[in-house]
């Protein structure tokens, strides 16, 4: 009989610490807060497309031409800030008129310094932890070297491709806005930034072979994605239209199903980085402030 009870005492004492430990469980899954990540969209200059031609495999945009706007980020989170992409040249403030390149193709031109744009925010260069770049061309690495002391999250294959020997003779300019980025991580697929799902790299190649898109789950727009150059228009979203100057047209057609499967999976929203209309959408700086 004495046993019996001991016994009976046991299990009894065993049911309630499994239960304490599920309510333990159950408290600690309640206690985890998404973090609060915020987006501050700046303006990196404007790229008049003289010949948007250059945008489609086929003769769609013969004679047309088109203004692009040229964002950039702050992504703040609270373990870090990240930079995503970094406008034209700074070179471009203070000239007398915009700067035309000598093929014609694109007439460039940019008004504020990263310097006066992150004050806007209450924020420094050394503020920012991370610098990602969607891709090195010209127009997303303007002012890339002034954050040498940041880490550059950038794609194995993409870094080989700028600093390639062949890189540095034929896309001097493009090589010389990065050059001074070496404190990176090179990645190879998807990266989590933060370990939380919050801001993470997708890989996206095909316009340039390292190229990358942006996934954001912020806390005042829900899941957010930002194109880099995988689409520079809505009709070439819409109809799957590849720029003639891409590294790899069948790579950005595969990237682009990738994207719009992901996008379609998270719900998210999305935000062609050179539609002025959606540049327009973004909430600037001051306007966090008020």
């Amino acid at each position: 009989m004495k046993k019996h009870i001991i016994i009976l005492f046991s299990l009894t004492v065993l049911v309630f610490s499994c239960k304490e430990v599920k309510k333990e469980e159950k408290d600690e899954v309640a206690e985890i807060v998404k973090p609060e990540v915020k987006l501050y969209t700046f303006d990196g200059g404007t790229v008049m497309v003289n010949n948007l031609e250059l945008f489609s495999q086929d003769t769609t945009y013969q004679g047309q031409t088109k203004e692009f706007s040229d964002a950039f980020y702050v992504i703040s989170h609270p373990d870090g800030n990240l930079m995503w992409d970094a406008g034209l040249p700074e070179g471009l403030i203070g000239l007398s008129e915009p700067f035309t390149d000598p093929s014609g193709a694109f007439t460039v031109s940019r008004k504020d310094s990263i310097v006066d744009q992150l004050k806007s925010i209450g924020m420094v260069i050394n503020d920012i932890e991370y610098i990602a770049l969607s891709h090195t061309h010209f127009d997303h690495s303007g002012h890339a070297n002034r954050f040498k002391n940041s880490t550059w999250l950038v794609q194995e294959a993409e870094y080989d491709f700028i600093t390639s020997e062949e890189s540095q003779k034929t896309n001097t300019d493009n090589y010389n806005a990065i050059k001074e980025l070496t404190r990176m991580k090179k990645l190879n697929g998807d990266f989590d930034v933060f370990g939380d799902g919050s801001v993470v790299i997708k890989s996206m190649p095909g316009h340039t072979p390292g190229h990358q898109v942006l996934f954001l789950d912020l806390a005042e727009n829900g899941p957010t994605l930002l194109t880099g150059d995988l689409y520079h228009l809505y009709e070439n979203r819409e109809y799957k239209r590849v720029p003639i100057f891409n590294f790899d047209v069948d790579q950005t057609l595969k990237s682009m199903d990738a994207f719009e499967a992901f996008a379609k999976k998270k719900n998210a929203k999305v935000y062609l980085q050179h539609q002025k209309e959606d540049f327009n959408k973004m909430p600037k700086a001051p306007e966090y402030l008020k």
